[in-house]
């Protein structure tokens, strides 16, 4: 229960906020004046329209972000850019994936090195400082965050109007190599905005930390780009644009109508403000003569919303922790949830005194096997390796999936002899073992051989250190004519 509270209590507050607030509205509304009725729909009826496109936004935005990590991550990527970009169709074929995979509009990459410009369908174009269309990479280049947002015609796309994810990638050093990511159209958030607009009467649109509209519905009435010129918001724009919490913010100004109330609300995975405004005298007139029968419908759509949303939301969050600690073909711990586990085995390993070692294994000619085989067949390499791995080792061992053809064995209360012997006996096992008979993707004998580095972990040593001596002794065996073990004293 408290830990269901930690993951959801925002939204089980956010609920009981509704719920209670409705209930207010339906005792106050029989007594209130004209004020109270305009305060309801400023603090709760608007809130509630900005919760659910914020909610949506979300949804839409938290996942490219998460991919365009994933893509600035992947050891694949950055040894790609960093041997020289050569098999140029590799890459070409990665991003195509990665854009079918998500259903993203478009998937890219960019090496700081040679300035080109990779695509789903190819080399696009090379970019050029003093472009105006390539301003972006050398903003990117120059970020302190990891990534960043932006909406910008995409070239790839007829020009398009996209959201990009832009991402830094760095190599193995800190040192920017190039920017990666994927883009979604605007035309999504678009019906989003206009059939919230139709249901709700009410102007939903988007401004940038500098006041320019971004995105608006396709009946957007405000003449002027800029919320810091278009007359009447103008006299609250610093009050909204001085926001940088994700908080709901009550505003209002006056209008050529009367009073507009305004929530606004910062969206950091964009960084726009999120305005939804309404007339005050709009809508007073109809929630007095069908105030029971209204308030009614809203509040029971308002809870199948939140339902919907706590179900969703609990999905989605698995889904994005079980995506974010495993690798996706092998089923195994990703070499970012490995970094916890191997910290705190550290950790434990102190305190007990006990001995701990680590294996670092590497595929045999695994490049051969693709090439002759097909991906399909490496594939199968990969998680059979995989699995013989995991048949061999005790339950308290870890096996992670390194990168690429490369696994990693954590061995708790092991000592070097024994680790170097519970290796040999795996290499053994793989080398003996006939791949063909669990696929009919090849009807040939498949043998692969593996090499081992094995360490011990010394007292207070650092994780690199201990991957450093194990990456060592992988290099003797690999040096020594592979298919062996070695271990770093």
């Amino acid at each position: 229960m408290k830990n269901m509270l930690k993951k959801y209590g925002l939204l089980v507050w956010l609920s009981l906020f509704l719920i209670a607030g409705f209930v207010f509205t339906t005792v106050a509304g029989y007594i209130v004046s004209r004020d109270t009725i305009q305060q309801g729909i400023s603090e709760q009826t608007l809130p509630i329209t900005g919760d659910n496109v914020y909610s949506e936004i979300q949804k839409d935005i938290l996942r490219p972000v998460f991919v365009s990590s994933q893509i600035a991550h992947d050891t694949f990527v950055r040894d790609w850019i960093i041997n020289g970009e050569e098999e140029q169709e590799r890459i070409t074929k990665y991003l195509k994936e990665i854009k079918l995979k998500n259903k993203a509009i478009s998937s890219f990459l960019i090496s700081d090195k040679s300035r080109n410009y990779y695509h789903a369908d190819g080399l696009l174009k090379q970019i050029k400082e003093g472009e105006p269309r390539d301003t972006w990479f050398f903003r990117v280049k120059n970020l302190k965050s990891a990534y960043e947002t932006n909406v910008d015609l995409d070239l790839a796309n007829h020009d398009a109007v996209t959201i990009f994810v832009n991402y830094r990638i760095l190599d193995y050093q800190g040192q920017f190599i190039g920017a990666t990511g994927i883009g979604l159209t605007l035309n999504t958030l678009k019906h989003l905005i206009d059939s919230y607009q139709k249901r709700f009467d009410r102007q939903i649109y988007f401004a940038d930390q500098k006041g320019k509209v971004t995105l608006t519905g396709s009946n957007f009435s405000k003449r002027g780009d800029n919320i810091q010129t278009i007359s009447g918001i103008q006299s609250i724009s610093e009050k909204i644009l001085a926001n940088r919490q994700s908080e709901s913010m009550h505003l209002e100004y006056q209008g050529d109508n009367g009073t507009v109330l305004v929530n606004s609300r910062y969206i950091p995975e964009l960084g726009w403000h999120l305005l939804v405004e309404q007339e005050a005298n709009s809508g007073i007139r109809p929630i007095q003569n069908v105030f029971l029968l209204n308030l009614g419908i809203s509040a029971t759509i308002t809870i199948l919303i939140m339902v919907m949303v706590l179900l969703t939301v609990r999905r989605y969050q698995k889904r994005l922790e079980k995506s974010a600690s495993t690798d996706s073909l092998t089923n195994l711990l990703n070499r970012h949830a490995f970094d916890f586990v191997f910290q705190q085995s550290l950790l434990d390993a102190e305190r007990t005194r006990q001995p701990m070692c680590a294996i670092l294994l590497d595929i045999d000619f695994f490049k051969k096997v693709n090439d002759k085989h097909g991906h399909l067949v490496g594939d199968h390499v990969l998680k059979e390796i995989a699995a013989i791995a995991k048949r061999s080792l005790r339950e308290s061992d870890v096996l992670c999936r390194w990168g690429g053809e490369e696994f990693l064995i954590l061995l708790k209360n092991c000592t070097l002899e024994k680790a170097t012997s519970i290796a040999e006996n795996l290499r053994s096992t793989i080398e003996n073992n006939d791949f063909s008979r669990t696929t009919d993707l090849t009807r040939t004998r498949l043998g692969v051989t593996v090499s081992m580095g094995v360490a011990e972990c010394r007292s207070n040593e650092t994780e690199d250190s201990v991957f450093e001596r194990a990456d060592q002794a992988l290099y003797q065996a690999k040096a020594n004519g592979r298919n062996s073990v070695y271990f770093s004293e």
